[in-house]
């Protein structure tokens, strides 16, 4: 999908705030230099822990999909900081750019597994809609 990863690209240089998710999330990595891989087994389903470790807080999770980014990848890329890790096979489940006001996550947090397990996230970008509008 070099198009998508391409325009994702501007859409980052903008500077306006980005949430993605599952796909989204793969997007921003490769458009940030992350590789990703394909699973030998996805996540499908409810009921995918998974660790923040920026607050040390687990999350129940629903997630759909076959590829991931790769965690080696996150090595050398000092401007990504890795947010969340999936309990079961230690995989990329979050990141968030250092100089944009750009996160991500692998699962769906608007499936609600949890039930109310990822709403901040939803909370923390309308956060950074607001910053971002009050900066300009």
């Amino acid at each position: 999908m070099p198009e998508v990863i391409a325009e994702v690209t501007k859409i980052l240089d903008s500077g306006l705030p980005i949430f993605g998710i599952c796909l989204g999330h793969q997007m921003i990595g490769l458009s940030s230099g992350l590789k990703t891989y394909k699973m030998h087994n996805g996540h499908r389903g409810i009921n995918h822990p998974v660790f923040n470790l920026e607050t040390g807080k687990g999350e129940i999770t629903s997630q759909n999909h076959g590829f991931a980014i790769s965690m080696d990848s996150l090595e050398g890329h000092e401007n990504i900081v890795l947010t969340h890790k999936n309990l079961n096979d230690n995989t990329v489940e979050g990141i968030r750019l250092k100089d944009r006001s750009c996160f991500s996550v692998q699962y769906h947090p608007e499936s609600s597994p949890g039930p109310h397990d990822s709403r901040y996230l939803f909370d923390q970008f309308i956060d950074n809609i607001k910053l971002n509008k009050n900066q300009n």
